[in-house]
């Protein structure tokens, strides 16, 4: 199965510690969404990142392929089904076209949360990994 990510989870040493099953496959973008940071994180003490739809936006990120075991893995990590939907979406990349995936996206976004300097350094690391900037 088809995981994209778009925080944390993208980057490569984060995921391989949660997921060490996990194959990361190529860069892709999600449209008509936005990376919006929400919720607030006692772990990483400010918001997190989530996606919400936006006409006309995108959100970069990456594709991984994982394991069922994996998958439960990361519904635990991300707090599926308490503070987060799992929804199925359909990104897109040069060479694979629209591929359907499934991501996370935080219920109650509530106010926009600012993230902490270390969460916004893993996110900055796993956007040059995958070659997003």
């Amino acid at each position: 199965m088809y995981y994209f990510a778009y925080g944390l989870n993208l980057n490569r040493r984060q995921m391989a510690k949660c997921c060490p099953e996990a194959k990361p496959l190529f860069s892709a973008t999600l449209p008509n969404y936005q990376l919006v940071f929400a919720g607030w994180s006692r772990d990483w003490k400010g918001g997190v990142a989530s996606v919400k739809r936006a006409g006309g936006e995108k959100v970069l990120g990456g594709v991984y392929e994982i394991s069922q075991k994996d998958e439960k893995t990361i519904d635990r990590d991300a707090g599926y089904p308490g503070s987060v939907d799992k929804i199925k979406v359909l990104v897109f990349n040069d060479v694979h076209g629209g591929v359907e995936v499934f991501t996370y996206i935080v219920k109650n976004t509530g106010r926009p949360a600012s993230p902490s300097a270390a969460y916004l350094g893993i996110m900055r690391q796993a956007y040059i990994d995958w070659g997003l900037v």
